[in-house]
């Protein structure tokens, strides 16, 4: 699988980390004021693993070393789109 990297160009996917599911905004745990410790448990450990398109977080390590949104699908591996990841 290739990946184009919006600083590098296309580069294989061994030369990426990835980090898993674009998911929302991470929760706070409940050990820091009003969190919810639910909330941050699904955040942490539980993935949808969806069949199809998705978005996930990828990390530029033997590049750029920039954090990357990638949307792909994942019955066929075909990248749909790449951006920087915003923070």
């Amino acid at each position: 699988m290739r990946i184009p990297c919006p600083y590098c160009g296309e580069r294989d996917a061994e030369e990426f980390s990835i980090q898993g599911e674009a998911a929302g905004p991470r929760p706070i745990p409940s050990d820091y004021g009003d969190g919810d410790r639910d909330a941050f448990h699904a955040y942490v450990h539980l993935r949808a693993n969806e069949y199809g398109p998705t978005r996930e977080y990828w990390y530029h390590a033997a590049g750029c070393r920039r954090w990357l949104t990638v949307s792909r699908d994942t019955r066929d591996h075909k990248i749909l789109g790449v951006e920087l990841a915003k923070p």
